[in-house]
């Protein structure tokens, strides 16, 4: 592969970096999780997006969580037509083999998929209808819940934020269609969780099925 190029620089020192420092100083940890394999609590399913640091938010350790990551932190509904998908086969690698307690949706605030979705929807960007388009076809999923939450919401970016807990919403939604996710949940073997995460203020959002999305309070 004559275009991959070695590392920049940048990334070679920060290795070496943590190589000598985080690496050597949990060696032993390092070579159980090698030799043991990885049996983490939770799942947890957010977005592509540079700005959602997910272990650093919750202060996991390695090998603690077991992260998928996509564009608008969203779950496909369960369609077994021998395609290739990626967030599909995560969720059924987290449940089934490494048997996670939880799932964790993560949405966030000004998410740029979900906010393309909106514009999608409202004819605003025709480029994302083409067949082509890799980001209009996934955004295709909250396509519904644009449909939702304009017919209760007024103002473009308040239509943008509620979206963006509407998408977190929906990822819920397609999990249950999953078999073994639904025979895990009814089994008490797991849990779904909700969460969206106001990046400016820090403030994580959880979602009550009685009150919606409210603010994590502060442990006493």
């Amino acid at each position: 592969m004559e275009f991959a190029k070695p590392l920049p620089n940048y990334l070679v020192q920060r290795y070496h970096g943590w190589k000598a420092t985080t690496y050597a100083e949990n060696r032993g940890w390092y070579l159980h999780l090698a030799e043991e394999g990885q049996r983490p609590r939770a799942m947890v399913i957010s977005c592509c997006d540079s700005r959602v640091h997910v272990t650093s938010i919750f202060g996991a350790d390695t090998g603690e969580f077991f992260i998928h990551r996509n564009i608008a932190n969203l779950v496909p509904p369960y369609e077994p037509d021998g395609n290739q998908h990626g967030t599909s086969a995560a969720v059924e690698y987290a449940v089934t083999a490494l048997k996670v307690a939880h799932i964790v949706v993560m949405g966030h605030s000004n998410c740029g998929g979900v906010h393309a979705c909106h514009d999608m929807c409202a004819g605003k960007a025709p480029e994302l209808e083409e067949a082509s388009s890799f980001i209009g076809r996934w955004m295709d999923i909250l396509r519904p819940g644009y449909e939702r939450v304009v017919s209760r919401v007024e103002g473009e970016a308040a239509q943008k934020t509620e979206l963006e807990r509407e998408g977190v919403l929906t990822s819920l939604r397609n999990l249950e269609t999953f078999p073994f996710v639904q025979r895990a949940v009814d089994e008490g073997m797991l849990t779904l969780h909700g969460t969206w995460l106001n990046i400016a203020t820090g403030v994580l959002n959880v979602y009550d099925p009685g009150e919606g999305f409210r603010p994590l309070k502060v442990a006493s």
